[in-house]
């Protein structure tokens, strides 16, 4: 079973080295990246025996993960007259929270906006540009926070 899990571990890691990649050269994380993200999420927890939770705790975490982000989304939509963010990152989310559950997932949401934030401070700087006039994807943000907590919550299976 360790190599099982293992492997779907692999596979999420890569899926999301991809999306981040794409999302910063084309500003789209594709459905089939996000699939593939998702998909080992299941057997993942199957195979560690849902040690951290039933089935139904990262369901929760699904919903938890893009219903957040989407109702920002639709917040930050009517404030600013326009799309601020791409329905790519609310699947995402809802992706990861599968993985995480729903107390890591909002911890994964903040962490991937601070990250975001450092992200585009950093440009700021090295472009010298205004941070008001940055723009860039949310998702490497997001998948940096992603992984960053799933180190973290999984550390005793990771170290």
């Amino acid at each position: 079973m360790e190599i099982l899990a293992t492997g779907c571990v692999v596979i999420a890691l890569l899926a999301l080295l991809w999306m981040g990649w794409i999302d910063l050269k084309l500003w789209i994380l594709p459905d089939e990246l996000v699939i593939l993200f998702a998909a080992p999420a299941l057997i993942f927890h199957y195979a560690i025996d849902w040690y951290y939770g039933g089935w139904l705790l990262y369901i929760v975490g699904a919903v938890l993960g893009g219903g957040t982000l989407y109702s920002i989304r639709e917040a930050a939509n009517r404030f600013y007259k326009m799309d601020t963010m791409g329905l790519g990152d609310i699947k995402l989310m809802a992706a990861a929270g599968l993985w995480l559950g729903p107390q890591a997932i909002l911890l994964a949401l903040s962490v991937g906006a601070v990250c975001g934030v450092i992200h585009a401070i950093t440009l700021a700087v090295l472009q010298k540009k205004s941070i008001q006039a940055m723009m860039l994807p949310a998702g490497p943000g997001f998948i940096a926070g992603i992984i960053l907590v799933f180190l973290w919550t999984y550390k005793d299976l990771v170290l």
